[in-house]
């Protein structure tokens, strides 16, 4: 009898258990953190669903669902560029999501395809260059205009980017450099800009924000993410490239192994809905969302209005590559120095 009621109360305890986990989940975020916060409170308003939200680059979400393959401690991984999420689905440490995005623009079906429903895409970030009029007037220098202007020695010292091995957003400026000028030419274009840069940042979005505050000259980053330093009123301009440009598909990716699989797919389904998409522009949030109900800002960045690249997912989203591509990176451009944020 003893046993018994000791079984019975352990089942109780494991269920009221089970059931509190199930009203919490953990959330990894690749955007800005004023956007992740905010994502995190609206859910919670709107599902009752507590969520435990850290913000991390692309590169060091990779890495650490890696480490934790088998024994996950987050459950979604929303945001950051496409290619990471696609490695992370073809390493089986992500799964199916089991959410319909029939209503969603087609390049985020078409991530959901090329992932088997692993990755659904949220939104699409356009690469491009950012510069401080004023800091740019005081030097003297001219407005950069194309890819090739970032390795002009006129520009030593002048240029901010991010380390490609942490974030999603010098990887995609790394890769739409292969593609644009073969993968050749493109490191050692990459070493000769690498020899202007002041300091290679964690995020991808650091660098806008130095330039925007006048602690650099040029930056290179996501064109939403200037678009909101501008309406801030910093003195910025933004610049496509001459030659084209590449972009991303920010995608959202349930991790192998979470307990919270139905929270999770909550989550996914949230963060594609026009509600939770619109409310992104409370925070400055003007990238391209997926749900083609989501509010926009009419002056957030326009694929039809920018020279972009065929972006090949496929390719430069598959680990073989990013792997390779990284260490000749490491090999030939951060071994020669450099001021690298830790």
């Amino acid at each position: 009898m003893k046993v018994s009621m000791i079984s019975a109360l352990a089942l109780g305890a494991a269920m009221a258990a089970g059931a509190a986990q199930a009203q919490s989940l953990n959330v990894v975020c690749s955007n800005e953190q004023a956007w992740c916060d905010l994502m995190a409170q609206n859910f919670k308003i709107d599902t009752g669903v507590d969520v435990a939200m850290v913000r991390k680059s692309t590169g060091e979400v990779l890495a650490q669902i890696r480490a934790e393959a088998g024994n996950p401690k987050i459950d979604v991984w929303w945001g950051g560029t496409g290619d990471p999420h696609l490695i992370a689905a073809n390493e089986d440490l992500t799964v199916p999501t089991g959410v319909d995005v029939s209503g969603q623009l087609g390049w985020s079906q078409n991530m959901t395809e090329m992932s088997g429903g692993k990755a659904v895409g949220v939104h699409v970030g356009l690469l491009g260059m950012l510069y401080n009029t004023e800091v740019l007037a005081e030097k003297g220098l001219p407005a950069p205009a194309c890819w090739k202007d970032l390795a002009k020695p006129e520009y030593k010292g002048e240029v901010t980017v991010s380390n490609p091995q942490s974030s999603g957003t010098a990887y995609t400026q790394l890769a739409t450099l292969v593609q644009l000028f073969g993968e050749d030419e493109a490191f050692k274009m990459l070493a000769e800009i690498g020899a202007n840069v002041n300091q290679n940042t964690k995020s991808g979005s650091a660098p806008g924000k130095m330039a925007a505050r006048g602690e650099t000259t040029i930056a290179v980053g996501f064109m939403h993410d200037m678009v909101n330093l501008k309406k801030q009123g910093f003195p910025v301009e933004i610049v496509s490239p001459c030659e084209g440009t590449g972009y991303e598909v920010g995608a959202v990716s349930v991790i192998n192994g979470t307990p919270n699989l139905e929270a999770a797919r909550q989550w996914v389904e949230y963060v594609i809905s026009a509600e939770a998409q619109s409310a992104g522009l409370e925070v400055g949030v003007f990238n391209i969302p997926s749900n083609p109900e989501a509010a926009t800002d009419p002056e957030a960045p326009d694929m039809a209005g920018v020279k972009l690249i065929d972006y090949d997912f496929a390719t430069y989203g598959s680990s073989e590559t990013r792997e390779r591509l990284l260490a000749r990176w490491e090999a030939e451009v951060k071994s020669k120095g450099g001021n690298f944020e830790e």
